[in-house]
């Protein structure tokens, strides 16, 4: 007689698990989707999506990262997709839409090799050696600018990057604002140029069109003077910068005042007066006609500065104390005790303006600013928002090129290019990571085959067009949208080789840890309703699994 086996329950009832290639299809499917759905906006000619929440508001953008972080994915492999567009965005500001699309065509391409029984890790060993040689490919062909191009290629890789976004009827304008800002705020470190992007100070304001988007050699704060009685304007403004506050400060113990005569009362209220008049009399002492206070300023010491003529701000956040610290040259001062003459920055102007119904404070024409502000202005809220969004890219891409240095053309001509030698590569060696390397060569391509089909161009005759360019050594000629293959570094279609090389990495990286995934286990709790999660690989909500 059979012994009788009892079932052993590892996982309770309720749970969900997805094995083998289940799992990794479901998982590049996720992955894929989430690359598709930002596919369409990549390129100049690239178009935008509508977003809209539960509450109903309104995003419009053609920006990858904006548009993976606003639809909420869920599935936990589509969740990685937006990993890669926010690693791209925190190191290098631009080409989050690239790298995505590169990580779907990677995964697009790998499950073609897991059909032929090619196993996920000589795969994830293929990538990581054809990701290896791109990056040695792109530095290759990477241009170090320097000399006299540099400003017209720094022009040209803000114009590029602009370019497709909402605000390029503006284009022209924002490459001077930019272009100068970026020259102005740049510093030098350890014998090298650095770029600290917190010092571009970028304040939105609703009205006029993108073309009055205006740079600030200053700080623009989002803030009024504090009395109505104090000058609107100051020229050859000497600005305190005070991180205290002008005002009675309560004890730290509790204490208790006893008034018995309506004199005490009066002399309390003298003595208080006092004391704020001594605190104005400080400031008028150190020479300062303009004061920017971290922290409060009381009704009456309000009073007494209005009376000596003297601007003030109270309440301006730290950031921003930063930033008017770097533009006018003044010392950030603690103590009242302690301002000086030597603690005051300088500005040729210091005015309160009304912009869209708001009052900002402008402290503008500083000699030799460290931090400068970017006025963004437009029609509507979508408009400044996805004009912001188009500053941030560019900006980003200035910071890579000025730190780094190093420049290649666009229109999906270095993807090209790493993509024919990797097909050298692939022959050179001897095992099944060949077909992997080979892979990847053709999912460089998706960039090119992308801006033709958003462009309205038929992707397999340009792309037969730019290959065989290529291979006559034009190792420039890409897609240009105007319907030709061409030269893009004569077009002036330049981005930075950082951009490049970061989509690279981080699309290889994600498709590998992706392939590497063979179960997934979803803990689905038992709804009232009895219902569970249902389907090959189904996912339940986020958190319960």
């Amino acid at each position: 007689m059979a012994e009788k086996t009892t079932p052993i329950l590892i996982l309770p009832e309720g749970y969900q698990r997805t094995i083998g290639r289940d799992a990794q299809r479901t998982n590049i499917m996720a992955a894929r989707v989430a690359a598709e759905t930002v596919r369409t906006t990549l390129g100049p000619k690239g178009m935008d999506k509508m977003l809209v929440d539960s509450l109903g508001d309104v995003v419009i953008t053609n920006d990858g990262v904006t548009i993976l972080e606003e639809m909420e994915i869920e599935h936990p492999a589509a969740k990685m997709m937006v990993e890669i567009a926010k690693t791209q965005e925190e190191e290098v500001g631009d080409g989050t839409t690239t790298a995505v699309i590169l990580a779907g065509e990677l995964l697009k391409n790998a499950e073609t090799l897991l059909d032929q029984e090619i196993h996920p890790t000589v795969i994830a060993k293929g990538y990581k050696l054809a990701a290896d040689k791109a990056e040695e490919v792109l530095n290759n062909i990477a241009v170090t600018i320097k000399g006299k191009e540099e400003e017209e290629i720094i022009k040209a890789i803000v114009r590029t990057a602009i370019t497709g976004k909402g605000s390029q009827t503006a284009r022209e304008t924002l490459v001077n604002i930019l272009t100068k800002a970026a020259e102005q705020v740049k510093e030098e470190s350890e014998g090298k140029p650095f770029l600290d992007l917190d010092n571009i100070k970028l304040q939105k304001k609703i009205g006029g069109s993108v073309d009055d988007t205006e740079l600030v050699e200053g700080v623009v704060i989002d803030k009024e003077r504090v009395h109505g009685g104090m000058p609107r304007i100051v020229e050859d403004a000497k600005i305190a910068l005070l991180d205290a506050a002008l005002e009675i400060e309560k004890t730290e113990v509790d204490a208790q005042i006893r008034i018995e005569r309506p004199e005490q009362l009066e002399s309390f209220i003298a003595e208080e007066e006092k004391m704020l008049k001594e605190m104005v009399e400080k400031v008028k002492k150190s020479g300062a006609n303009v004061l920017f206070c971290q922290k409060g300023i009381d009704e009456v010491a309000q009073h007494f500065l209005a009376k000596a003529g003297i601007f003030a701000v109270r309440r301006v956040s730290e950031s921003d104390m930063k930033k008017l610290a770097k533009a006018t040259g003044a010392r950030i001062v603690s103590s009242l005790d302690d301002l000086s003459a030597k603690d005051l920055g300088y500005a040729k102007v210091v005015e309160e303006k009304k912009i869209a119904g708001e009052s900002l404070t402008f402290v503008k024409k500083c000699k030799n600013p460290k931090a400068v502000t970017i006025l963004i202005r437009g029609g509507t809220e979508h408009v400044v928002d996805e004009a912001e969004r188009a500053i941030k890219d560019a900006l980003g891409d200035l910071k890579a090129v000025i730190e780094d240095g190093k420049v290649v053309a666009g229109g999906g001509a270095p993807e090209i290019e790493v993509a024919k030698e990797l097909r050298k590569y692939a022959e050179t060696l001897s095992g099944r990571e060949q077909f992997a390397v080979k892979a990847f060569a053709d999912s460089m391509e998706i960039i090119p085959k992308t801006l033709a089909e958003n462009a309205g161009l038929d992707p397999i005759d340009m792309l037969v067009e730019i290959k065989a360019k290529h291979e006559k050594g034009e190792k420039w000629a890409g897609i240009d949208v105007n319907g030709k293959v061409s030269d893009m570094w004569k077009l002036g279609v330049i981005e930075p080789l950082k951009v490049k090389i970061q989509a690279v990495k981080s699309a290889s990286e994600a498709a590998v840890m992706i392939l590497r995934i063979d179960d997934v286990i979803a803990a689905g709790k038992v709804k009232e309703s009895g219902k569970m999660p249902s389907g090959p690989g189904s996912m339940p909500p986020e958190g319960e699994y």
